[in-house]
């Protein structure tokens, strides 16, 4: 591990960046406006699972292969990026058919899944990863116990912050959901937004 100083350093810097709005926060609020709480729940536990398959990538070396060639970028950011336009043009779909008050098992199961299919096809994480840690491993002790435990604290600081995210939009979908005409207008926001962050990815670029 990095001394006391650097260690600190890292924190401080994590947590800045786990409060920032970024399309994670985005992402989680969407899901929580359309399907509630649980699904929003899941949804943020999904991301930091997600987001674990990025720091064992780089902590392996595979992430840096990732974003070294650009058409195997290009290929998961076109993955990425059509699954969550796919997801936004569902949820649209969706608004009306599903009951304002509906809480599923099956649909938090679901939003975890996607939760972990988002992130895991994101290549701006991987991006992210490469860029940020690096900065605070110690190159004289192993590299990738370093990384995977300074992704591991980053991980749980974004899942800590969209937990609270979580919490704060389902307070204001519950003051919404005896409105139906309202909650369908929400999830289809909810599309939008989703289909919005797939569009953003899609332009994304490699940095060099």
């Amino acid at each position: 591990m990095p001394d006391l100083h650097t260690s600190l350093l890292f924190l401080s810097a994590a947590l800045v960046v786990a409060l920032t709005p970024g399309p994670g926060i985005f992402y989680i609020v969407a899901r929580t406006l359309a399907g509630g709480r649980r699904e929003g729940l899941a949804s943020s536990v999904g991301l930091g699972l997600g987001g674990l398959v990025h720091v064992m990538a780089g902590a392996v070396g595979l992430s840096a292969l990732v974003m070294a060639s650009a058409e195997a970028f290009t290929a998961l950011k076109i993955a990425g990026a059509i699954y969550l336009i796919w997801l936004g043009i569902k949820t649209w779909r969706e608004a009306e058919i599903a009951a304002p008050a509906e809480v599923s098992t099956t649909g938090s199961q679901r939003a975890f899944r996607e939760g972990v299919i988002v992130e895991a096809l994101n290549p701006k994480t991987a991006a992210f990863f490469l860029a940020f840690i690096p900065q605070f491993v110690e190159p004289t002790r192993t590299v990738a116990t370093q990384f995977i435990v300074l992704g591991l604290i980053s991980v749980a600081l974004n899942t800590a912050v969209d937990l609270v995210v979580t919490v704060w939009a389902a307070k204001a979908r519950h003051g919404l959901v005896r409105r139906p005409s309202l909650v369908t207008r929400m999830r289809q926001m909810s599309g939008a937004v989703m289909c919005g962050l797939g569009g953003a990815l899609l332009l994304a670029r490699r940095t060099s």
